[in-house]
Order: structure tokens, then C-alpha cells, then sequence
């Protein structure tokens, strides 16, 4: 007897059929899938009616900073360099309990969107911890490392950093994975990014950074070590499959055949790259050259949404448009990248990204009794251009259902929204009086 049964949704399969099964059922048993089918008749102790929903695998947001929810629209409408001389003032004043909140309403605002898994970089990493143990999410979170020239910021930061890995790495029934997650090759130097490689090769987990965001980024590093930021970080031996390399958007061929030979992880993030005029990702070029790019959000601050739906909505048109081309990323492939290629992204192709028997059952229904998704002739197309985190109707993530009929399960959102403006307003006032 199962769990948990999904039953009479559009079932899509994200699995290597990609298959998309009208009145198809989901099983779930022991926080794993255990059918997948049209013919589902094992009875369960909850029986969700999926009749009028789509039943895809949970989106997976592949690169944030979570606790800038608190940030968000603090600082808008200016570069990325600016914006972080901006925002890392802010950063200064930010506590342990501001990131636990951050990360509590960042959580919300996923599963309410129909994200299930994230990739997390940040500060006071242990409290975001226990806000994603808490909301029921899956999550890989690394302390954000900047070393900026200075050896003795450097210890402090790896060892921070180390701490985590060692504490959290597997918390919440290996819900919670960790990475080490020294910032871009411009904040960390040489050094600082091999004692990182280190680590992560004795811990074996994977390593967090921004790679190739700006122009101004890749001019800096060839200023200081003559060479491009894929080149660099190839002479210095730090690429290799266990890195996952946010943006990746000033890349000349050479360095997309590096990627590509490396085994690196790019993850696109395109609102956020649009709003700060950073550029666009050679995401058509990376994909065929058979690499596995992902999508994210980025943070809160830079966005400023944390929606899935919208982030490949726009993946779709930014790829469009920069080539004027109209296949240029069709909509089946960046559900793909938004599912599957986010698991792999993380190391998690085995456990999550698609609907197949014996992966974790993290699962999002999508209520498609909605003016702007009908009729319903192409479903694919429905997600990726017509649909909105609002949609979202059920969340479920490890078997439990953290998310019914768009009312949260585990987390109490006007608590969470009430504490969190709190939070956001202490924030800005301390930092105001620190001028």
C-alpha cells in the first residue's frame, strides 16, 4: 500500500522517454516513487486528485542567495559592480536570525512556485539550514567565501566554510547537501580557490562559484593574470565536473570547449543577468556542445523574483531574441534544464529531476483550470510560456506533501511574512546608523 497516490494527472515524465502520460498516477512509498503509469491502481493512505493538473518533477533552482530576500529591491536599476558596492555594506550588518529569516521566507516563496530543490550560496549558512529543514525542501548550500586579497579574511572564510561541510552535509535525511562556495576567481585568488579544491576533493562534495558574469569581471582578471576567467581557472587546475559556475557569460568558444572537456556545470540565470545589463549567456552554443546548462534565479536582490516558471519563460525569449532566431531554445529543452539538467547540475541525477521509479518522489501539480493556460493543445509550451509560480496548486518533496491546494503545510506564511518585514526594516535601520 502506498503513501502517497497522484493520481488522473498530465503526468510528464522528465525521464529519457520524456514521456507525457494523459490520466497518468504517481505512486509514492517511503518518500520514493514506486509507479509511474496510466494503469496505476495501488490503493494509499492519501489520494491526491490530479484530474485538470499537470504532475511534473519539482523545479530546481540551481543557483541563489537565498536570505537576500530581505534585500529585495533595496538596490535596483544599476550595474552588477555597482550594485555590489552597493549591497555589500548592507551585507555587513546582516545576523545570524536575518538569515534564518531570509532563508524561511526564500523557502516560502519556492514552494509556493513549484521549486523543490535549490542550490544556495550565502552567509550564516547552519540558519539556512534550519529554515530549509524546516519549510521540507531539498537543498545544497555553501558558505559564500570572499577573500579580496587579504590571507587572514581567507582562513577565516575557508574554515567557516569547512565548519559547514562538516556539520550540515547530509542534515534534514540527506535533504541537505552542502558545497564550499568561494564567490568568482575576481574575490578569491589563486590560492584561496586551490586550498577550496582541496577540501572539497577530501569531503567529496562539489564547489559553488560565479564564473564570467561581466565584462568588467573578465577585464579585471586578465589585468591580473593575463589570461580569460575560464583560462585561468584552467591553468590553475580548479575546473573540473564537481564545479557549479553561475552565469558563465563572456565565454569565447575556447573556453566553451574548456567547460565542455572539464565536465563544468553552468547554471544560466537570465532575469537576473538582464536586469543588471551583465550580458547574454551562450546557452545554444553550450548545450550543443553537449554540456548540461541549468537555470536559476540568482538572488532576491538582483531579480527580483524567485519563480522557476517565469526564470524559463525568459530563457526561452533572452535566447530568442539575442540570436533572432525562434529555436533557438525551444521550450522542451529548458524544462529540461529547469528538471533534469539542474539534477545533474548538482549530482543528483540519480535522486531527483524526473518522475521514474526508485528516484525521490519531489513532485509539483500545476493547475491548469486557468484562463491564461487554456485551451490546453501543447502542455510543454503551456509551463514554460503561459504559466506562473502561482499556478503551482501541490508541492511534494521526499514523499510528504508540503504544499495542498496552494495552502503551505509546514511553514506559517502570515508569520513568516510579518517577521520578515521586521527583520528587512532592523536591517536597513542599523544600517543607516552605521553610516
Amino acid at each position: 500500500m502506498a503513501d502517497v497516490l497522484v493520481k488522473d494527472g498530465h503526468v510528464i515524465t522528465m525521464d529519457s522517454q520524456r514521456r507525457i502520460l494523459e490520466r497518468g498516477s504517481v505512486a509514492i512509498e517511503g518518500g520514493k516513487i514506486t509507479a509511474v503509469g496510466k494503469d496505476v491502481e495501488e490503493r494509499a493512505d492519501t489520494v491526491i486528485d490530479a484530474r485538470g493538473k499537470v504532475v511534473l518533477p519539482g523545479l530546481i533552482n540551481a543557483h541563489t542567495h537565498l536570505s537576500m530576500t530581505l534585500l529585495r529591491g533595496v538596490v535596483d536599476d544599476m550595474p552588477l559592480m555597482e550594485w555590489l558596492e552597493t549591497i555589500w555594506p548592507i551585507e555587513k550588518n546582516l545576523t545570524a536570525q536575518d538569515c534564518y529569516l531570509g532563508a524561511l521566507l526564500g523557502c516560502l516563496e519556492m514552494i509556493k512556485s513549484g521549486t523543490t530543490c535549490f542550490a544556495d550560496q550565502y552567509f550564516f549558512m547552519e540558519d539556512v539550514a534550519r529554515a530549509v529543514e524546516e519549510a521540507g525542501l531539498r537543498a545544497v548550500l555553501s558558505r559564500g567565501i570572499i577573500e579580496l586579497d587579504d590571507p587572514k579574511r581567507r582562513e577565516t572564510t575557508i574554515t567557516e566554510g569547512e565548519r559547514f561541510v562538516k556539520t550540515c552535509h547530509g542534515m534534514a535525511n540527506g535533504r541537505i547537501l552542502t558545497m564550499f562556495g568561494p564567490h568568482a576567481a575576481y574575490t578569491c585568488s589563486p590560492e584561496c580557490l586551490m586550498r577550496v579544491k582541496e577540501l572539497a576533493k577530501k569531503y567529496t562534495v562539489g564547489v559553488h562559484t560565479h564564473i564570467a558574469e561581466t565584462q568588467e569581471e573578465v577585464d579585471k582578471i586578465i589585468k591580473k593574470y593575463g589570461k580569460r576567467p575560464v583560462e585561468h581557472l584552467d591553468s590553475i587546475n580548479f575546473l573540473g565536473p564537481e564545479v557549479l559556475a553561475a552565469h558563465c557569460i563572456w565565454l569565447t568558444e575556447r573556453e566553451i570547449a574548456v567547460i565542455q572537456k572539464q565536465g563544468v556545470k553552468p547554471v544560466h540565470n537570465p532575469v537576473s543577468n538582464m536586469k543588471t545589463a551583465s550580458g547574454v549567456a551562450p546557452v545554444p552554443e553550450m548545450l550543443a556542445a553537449g554540456i548540461p546548462v541549468s537555470l536559476g534565479t540568482d538572488g532576491a536582490a538582483s531579480n527580483n523574483s524567485l519563480d522557476m516558471f517565469s526564470e524559463m519563460k525568459f530563457a526561452a525569449l533572452l535566447s530568442k531574441a539575442h540570436k533572432l532566431d525562434p529555436i533557438a531554445l525551444p521550450a522542451q529543452v529548458v524544462l529540461e534544464m529547469a528538471t533534469i539538467n539542474g539534477a545533474i547540475a548538482l549530482g543528483l541525477q540519480d535522486k531527483i529531476g524526473s518522475l521514474e521509479v526508485g528516484k525521490k518522489a519531489d513532485i509539483v501539480m500545476v493547475d491548469m483550470k486557468k484562463p491564461h493556460l487554456a485551451p490546453l493543445h501543447n502542455v510543454i509550451s503551456h509551463l514554460v510560456y503561459s504559466a506562473v509560480g502561482g499556478d503551482v496548486d501541490t508541492v511534494v518533496v521526499d514523499g510528504k506533501v508540503l504544499m495542498r491546494e496552494r495552502g503551505v503545510l509546514t511553514l506559517d506564511e502570515v508569520k513568516v511574512l510579518e517577521e520578515t518585514q521586521k527583520a528587512a526594516d532592523d536591517l536597513l535601520a542599523r544600517r543607516e546608523a552605521a553610516k
